[in-house]
């Protein structure tokens, strides 16, 4: 067994870093940093694909799912917190063709993440515009974009402050929401008792059957997309071993509480078949949040809770920014981009990197010319695909790392931080995941558009080109990434003649995180026993 003393080499793609994250700027970050488009919008169009039945399946099996991933995120990041995160461990334990790979892809997953936030912003303007309006849809994402820029370049410690209290205000809206959605459900708001009713309309619950729930898949994945950011926020942490590992247990009542019962109530209330759920013509709609208060007959509500909804897709956006520049300087620092993005500012600030991120967020400005909502669709489409490889992918460097670890006699209880139920619940979530995976590739490859002919109307011709569209994006959506993928590794792969690393040989201590008797004091638990039944249920 191998013994690892006091201290241990720091990572080349660590340096220059502040560890200026608090627990509480971790807790936060962890339990609501995902709490933006994917829910407020996506929810909607998915309830209007598979109906309330479906949409609740949907979000219910993924976040079985998610919850083993974020596991294994802890697990390994807690001992080795890299700013790569699970993207850098496969160039430990695997194969480096295999880490540049996922590096890449995390990057370009979330340099499309946020264009799409930026184009969300401009489709939730809109519900204050009046109908026709010639308002300037760049405007909203460009101004998002300078006020990201002054805030990642102030430091690490400024993020997680603006998150934080931007992440309580998000919690508190969902809270909100819920409690008013128990009410107008139950007629005791608004005049109307909605009950199940909509459980029980034409199509539900399961609307369009097991291709509805199906398609939906991909905008949920988007939905929940981001909670596995907490393996790259570890590298700023000020404590991983303490503050990880609750961050990551909060993804369990995370999906449990905002996303499933706030779906439910959704579903509840609105008939799947409203035609505000989804808004056919790709420019612009209201978020489902704010119709459960415009059906309550509070138009001043339904105007708060879509500027609530506003700064909470700032606050993803927020985080977009953060992730990307660190995947950026982890690619630089591992020598798979050139070593001037690595570069830090004396705030811990990959600027070189926030630079190039800032470039690629102005994908967005061509909301200019194709719609908001067209754009937000497209991307919704690739960065869900994206999100579903990097999840089943951390799943296999698990197992990888577990098996390392053995083969290296070194004991489980060794390590700081222990996954729930493995193997078993990793082998739940990579049975879900080939699942998901395979529907989503196989929808997009059923039922072609058939070209009407010459002698066809008007309308058969508008209905062939949306469905054309959709098609497409259904295509590049699902098989984007894996073509993208194969072409990284094994490009990188035959270029660097890289090889597979023995398990013996793998590296599990460079960049460790060995904590100080401070830090070991600092994991004793204090305080009254309620206190500490909620700590340790937290």
């Amino acid at each position: 067994m191998q013994d690892v003393g006091q201290e241990t080499h720091i990572a080349a793609e660590q340096e220059g870093l502040k560890r200026d994250l608090r627990l509480r700027h971790m807790i936060m970050i962890a339990v609501s940093g995902t709490i933006g488009t994917g829910l407020f919008l996506t929810s909607g169009s998915t309830i209007a694909t598979a109906g309330p039945g479906g949409a609740l399946l949907a979000y219910a099996l993924v976040g079985v799912w998610l919850v083993f991933v974020c596991q294994a995120i802890g697990e390994i990041a807690t001992l080795l917190p890299l700013p790569g995160a699970f993207n850098a461990w496969g160039g430990r334990i695997f194969d480096e063709a295999f880490s540049f790979q996922m590096t890449w892809m995390y990057f370009i997953n979330w340099a499309l993440t946020i264009p799409a936030e930026l184009s969300a912003s401009a489709v939730i303007i809109s519900f204050w515009l009046p109908e026709g309006s010639s308002f300037p849809t760049w405007i909203v994402p460009l101004l998002i974009i300078v006020i990201m820029v002054i805030i990642n370049i102030s430091g690490v410690k400024a993020y997680g402050e603006i998150e934080y209290w931007l992440s309580i205000l998000k919690v508190c809206t969902i809270i909100l929401f819920i409690v008013c959605g128990i009410l107008v459900d139950t007629g005791a708001i608004g005049g109307t008792k909605y009950g199940m009713a909509a459980w029980h309309v034409e199509g539900a619950p399961f609307k369009n059957g097991i291709l509805g729930f199906a398609t939906t898949l991909v905008s949920v994945g988007y939905a929940y997309g981001g909670s596995e950011m907490t393996g790259v926020t570890a590298a700023e942490s000020r404590n991983p071993h303490k503050h990880v590992p609750k961050a990551v247990n909060t993804v369990l009542i995370r999906i449990a509480f905002f996303y499933i019962i706030s779906v439910f109530l959704l579903g509840s209330i609105i008939d799947n078949s409203d035609p505000q759920l989804k808004n056919s013509s790709g420019s612009a709609a209201t978020a489902p949040f704010t119709i459960v208060f415009a059906k309550a007959g509070f138009s001043a509500a339904a105007s708060y809770m879509n500027a609530v909804v506003f700064t909470s897709v700032f606050s993803a956006i927020n985080s977009d920014f953060y992730v990307a520049t660190r995947m950026l300087l982890s690619l630089a620092r591992n020598g798979w981009a050139h070593k001037s993005i690595g570069y830090t500012n004396s705030r811990g600030v990959p600027t070189v990197a926030l630079a190039i991120v800032t470039a690629c967020s102005c994908l967005s400005l061509i909301t200019i010319f194709v719609g908001s909502g067209v754009v937000f669709a497209w991307f919704v489409s690739i960065i869900g695909s994206i999100i579903f490889q990097s999840w089943i992918l951390i799943l296999f460097l698990h197992f990888r790392f577990r098996y390392c670890w053995k083969k290296q006699g070194r004991a489980v209880n060794e390590l700081p931080y222990v996954s729930w139920g493995y193997p078993y619940g990793n082998i739940l979530a990579t049975i879900i995941g080939v699942c998901c995976i395979a529907a989503t590739c196989y929808l997009s490859v059923i039922n072609p558009p058939q070209n009407p002919g010459a002698g066809a109307t008007e309308a058969e011709i508008s209905a062939f080109k949306s469905a054309r569209d959709a098609y497409a994006q259904g295509l590049l959506g699902a098989w984007f990434p894996w073509a993208c993928s194969l072409v990284l590794f094994f490009g990188y792969k035959f270029t660097q003649n890289t090889t597979l690393i023995r398990a013996e040989d793998a590296d599990l201590d460079t960049g460790r995180f060995i904590p100080t008797e401070s830090d070991l004091k600092d994991l004793e638990v204090h305080g009254p026993l309620w206190k500490r039944i909620i700590k340790f249920i937290l």
